[in-house]
Order: structure tokens, then C-alpha cells, then sequence
């Protein structure tokens, strides 16, 4: 007897390919095959399936997929510093990267600056096709894992001192550089660099590139250690104050460090530019905000996220292991703080 979709719906609330499968007048391993990728099935049966699942709302269950095809279609993403707007704006353009190659994204926060154990082992039983890294560090031990199970994994705005692994990073030398350049022609000749945190390879190639110009020009800087926060930069900015020594120009090796750099002074009632030039880096959006207005190099994310994009989905197709250090240049913004 055949039966309806109104009496399949009264049945029960959950439509399984049991039930795709009588009303399409196939074989529930049929269904199973239209849905699981590299399985054979006639274009007849494919369309009979896919009409009775459209009728009856159909989901297929992607976990037992998984289970059986060893394939996720899941990217794991790690992420620490969330407090840094630049970290959500990442995470936004990779997820709505991944979203259209039907992949949906397990975020992961870790609370130290160490990938744990636990979080490693989220990301395996889930099965993840994928990982991105971002802020976070993972030691090659465990990165290991990763390798073990053919699992391709991305190091995101990090440049490792191996090259194991597959990173992708801004430029952060030839950055820092121009900006040391570019500050040189407005005149300043006193200068401060606050780094982020001091293990960061953002932060130490930014500060390399930086000093490499000012030794080439005979020109001394001061470096003052904080940690990628607001409050970092603030503190900072007010030790610098305390010291009465101020430079004419401020490099803060991101954008929410040079903001709480600028309302430090401002609060001392310093002027922006005209006491003192302050850039930084990544061009959030608040960046560009009437009360910051802030000169900074801008990193590509759309390409940064692209190039990690293309690659991770040409190793889930085919896993090479492929290791290499990718760098794409930037651009300077220039604001009103300089």
C-alpha cells in the first residue's frame, strides 16, 4: 500500500532516508547513495530521491555520513584572542567562505596561548576535514596529529620558524618597513614601537622590519613590550607620559593597542598629530571611526582568507601534506593621526 506524505509527517517528526526511500520507490541504500559523494547511481533514481526529500523536508544525517565515508564537512578553527576585533572579522570571512562550498565552521576557543589537549581532541572527534589556526600556538608534537590522520592544517596570520606546516601571513617586514619609511617623511625623529605578545612572529617581524630602517638611518627607537589589548596600549602610552621623553611618532603593532595609545594621550591632553603621529596595524573597522581616524597597514584578509580557503580544499580532495610560507603584501591607509 502506498503511503503519503501527510501519513509519513503524522508518524513521526523526523524524516529519515527510510522514509525518502518508500516514497521515491527505491531502496534505502539508493537514498544513501545520492547523498554520499563518488557513489554510482542512475540520474532516474537520483531524481526520484531527491523529489520525495524535498517533499517531505528531508536533512541528510551528516554525523552518520561521516561515520561511514571518514569525511567530514566540518573546518575546525582556533582562535584565542577574540577581544582583538580583528580576530571576528576573520572569523566572519571564513565562514562565510566556507559556507559556500558547503562547509560549516567548529570554532574553537582556547584560553591560553597553548593549543590543550582537549581542544585537539574536540577537533578529532569531530572529525574535522580541516584546521585553521589562527593566534594560538600548537606544538609541532601535537601538530604531528594532525599529519597522522591526514588532516590539512593552516597556520593563519602566523609565520612558523620551520616550514612543516602551511602558514599564511601579511607581509609583516616589508610592512613594517614602509611604515618606518613613510614616518620618516612626515619628520618625525624620536620613535617608540610597542610590540604585541613578545612570542608572537607578528609582532617580532613587525619590530624587524621597523628597526631595520631606523638603523639604517642612524635613528634610535625605544620598544616597549604589551600584549595585543586596548588596555595594553593604554598603559603604555601613560608609562611613556611618565617618562617625559615623548617620541614624535608611535608604531603600536595593532589597531586596538594604537587606540589605546591615542585616548591615553589624548586624556593628557596631547595632540594627534600635531604632538605626536601614532600608526598602527590591520585596519579594523574601527579604524576608520571619526574618533581614531588612524593611519595603519591594512593585511588582505579576503586574500589571506582565499588563499587559505583554495588550499585546504585541495588537500581534503587530495591530501598532499604540502608545506609552505605564504606572504601577501598589504597597503598603507593613511588617517588623520599622522
Amino acid at each position: 500500500m502506498a503511503i503519503s506524505v501527510k501519513g509519513l509527517r503524522k508518524m513521526k517528526e523526523t524524516v529519515t532516508a527510510k522514509d525518502v526511500a518508500k516514497l521515491a520507490g527505491v531502496s534505502q541504500s539508493s537514498v544513501s547513495r545520492v547523498y554520499f559523494e563518488g557513489a554510482k547511481v542512475s540520474n532516474k533514481t537520483r531524481e526520484k530521491v531527491l523529489t520525495a526529500a524535498k517533499e517531505l523536508n528531508y536533512r541528510p544525517n551528516e554525523f552518520a555520513r561521516s561515520l561511514i565515508t571518514n569525511k567530514t564537512k566540518i573546518i575546525g578553527l582556533v582562535m584565542k584572542g577574540v577581544q582583538n576585533p580583528f580576530y571576528p572579522q576573520v572569523l566572519k570571512q571564513f565562514t562565510i567562505a566556507f559556507k559556500q562550498y558547503g562547509y560549516s565552521v567548529l570554532f574553537i576557543h582556547t584560553n591560553n596561548e597553548e593549543i590543550q589537549s582537549e581542544d585537539v581532541e574536540t577537533l578529532l572527534n569531530y572529525n574535522v576535514a580541516g584546521v585553521v589556526i589562527t593566534d594560538a600556538i600548537m606544538s609541532l608534537k601535537v601538530a604531528e596529529a594532525f599529519k597522522q590522520n591526514k588532516i590539512p592544517l593552516v597556520f593563519f596570520n602566523r609565520k612558523l620558524d620551520n616550514i612543516d606546516f602551511y602558514s599564511v601571513c601579511c607581509n609583516n617586514l616589508n610592512a613594517s618597513r614602509h611604515i618606518a619609511e613613510y614616518l620618516l617623511s612626515k619628520g618625525a625623529t624620536n620613535f617608540v614601537y610597542i610590540s604585541g605578545n613578545s612570542n608572537a612572529s607578528t609582532s617580532l617581524e613587525r619590530e624587524k622590519g621597523f628597526s631595520e630602517i631606523l638603523k639604517h638611518r642612524n635613528v634610535a627607537y625605544r620598544r616597549y613590550s604589551s600584549d595585543y589589548t586596548y588596555k595594553g596600549g593604554y598603559d603604555t602610552a601613560n608609562k611613556i607620559i611618565a617618562e617625559k621623553n615623548m617620541p614624535s611618532a608611535i608604531f603600536a603593532a595593532n589597531d586596538i593597542m594604537a587606540f589605546g595609545v591615542m585616548d591615553a594621550l589624548r586624556e593628557n591632553e596631547l595632540k594627534i598629530p600635531a604632538d605626536l603621529r601614532i600608526v598602527g596595524f590591520d585596519n579594523i573597522e574601527m579604524a576608520s571611526w571619526p574618533t581614531y581616524q588612524l593611519t595603519t597597514w591594512e593585511q588582505p584578509i579576503e586574500k589571506m582568507v582565499e588563499t587559505t580557503v583554495d588550499y585546504l580544499l585541495n588537500e581534503i580532495d587530495v591530501y598532499t601534506g604540502l608545506a609552505k610560507a605564504v606572504e601577501i603584501e598589504g597597503v598603507l591607509i593613511e588617517r588623520k593621526s599622522t
